[in-house]
């Protein structure tokens, strides 16, 4: 089992409201270099869409219910077919999803029961409890040309020091697709 960040990502490390649909005045950055650079399976997903499972806080599962369903394309039926984990502290319905339900308990120990790869898209507040904690394994980053200078940053300042090795790069539509993993060789 490995746990998988996903997330588009500015080369200052800016990885909020890349649609624009959180109404920041820097919103949107992600979708001025074209569709062709976020449609599909641009973080290369594949099979652990097949075998894996999506954990989503509630914020993003719920911008992604009102997305995801109505689509059809293949990816999209990957998307909508995967089992899916929400992250929440106030109830919520997670019907308006395919394959949605709200985690019984605490997140951290949801994610070391899980035996599948667990994959978490946007959802920051997920993220930084799992950085913190120690458990991601690796991160898929899409990294647009674009310096915005202000916004949540996915490694904020203050944060511990990660080791990581790049396992690979490379160039989809204006953006560059890099993933990372933990090195184990850090001291």
């Amino acid at each position: 089992m490995s746990v998988i960040v996903i997330e588009f990502i500015t080369m200052d490390g800016i990885v909020s409201d890349p649609d624009g649909r959180g109404g920041t005045p820097t919103g949107g950055w992600a979708f001025r270099h074209g569709p062709e650079t976020v449609a599909g399976d641009k973080f290369r997903l594949g099979n652990v869409l097949d075998d894996g499972i999506m954990l989503l806080g509630r914020t993003t599962w719920q911008l992604f219910s009102r997305l995801w369903p109505m689509r059809d394309d293949p990816f999209s039926v990957q998307m909508n077919a995967v089992p899916k984990l929400v992250a929440s502290r106030t109830p919520t319905d997670t019907s308006a999803w395919a394959n949605s339900r709200v985690i019984d308990g605490d997140l951290l120990d949801a994610v070391k029961r899980e035996n599948r790869d667990v994959i978490i898209a946007g959802s920051l507040s997920v993220v930084r409890a799992l950085m913190a904690a120690d458990l991601i394994d690796e991160y898929r980053l899409l990294t647009f040309p674009t310096i915005l200078g202000t916004g949540e940053r996915l490694f904020p300042a203050g944060s511990p020091p990660a080791y990581l090795e790049c396992l690979s790069a490379e160039r989809v539509g204006a953006a560059v697709l890099a993933r990372y993993r933990r090195a184990d060789n850090a001291t």
